[in-house]
């Protein structure tokens, strides 16, 4: 199982907000234990969940400075282009519970603005 978390939003999210989570069990996302879904954040998840469930090591991958949790943003531009913002997405694979404490960003978000 994948736990996706938002880290950060740049700006503004219609959709999420800090904390929010995508719980994907390969190969569906897990609806119940998720509170919100933007599709773009699905095409940027796609390239990576397969990968991660597999193990694949996110420092390896040049996802992350942390050999266990991975992190992407969406495809969003954010300002000026668009008026959402862009948002950061911390991935890390779960045994057997769903609030992740292996990735910095679930407790306190970097923030670079």
């Amino acid at each position: 199982m994948l736990e996706t978390r938002i880290c950060d939003i740049k700006g503004t999210s219609t959709v999420y907000k800090l904390g929010d989570q995508i719980a994907i069990g390969e190969p569906e996302i897990l609806l119940a234990n998720t509170d919100a879904l933007c599709i773009h954040a699905v095409s940027t998840l796609l390239h990576y969940v397969v990968a991660l469930e597999r193990r694949a090591a996110p420092l390896e991958c040049g996802i992350s400075k942390s050999p266990d949790c991975a992190y992407v943003q969406c495809i969003d531009p954010g300002q000026p282009y668009t008026d959402e913002g862009i948002v950061v997405f911390s991935a890390t694979v779960l045994k057997e519970r769903l609030a992740s404490e292996d990735c910095t960003c679930s407790r306190n978000p970097p923030r670079n603005n």
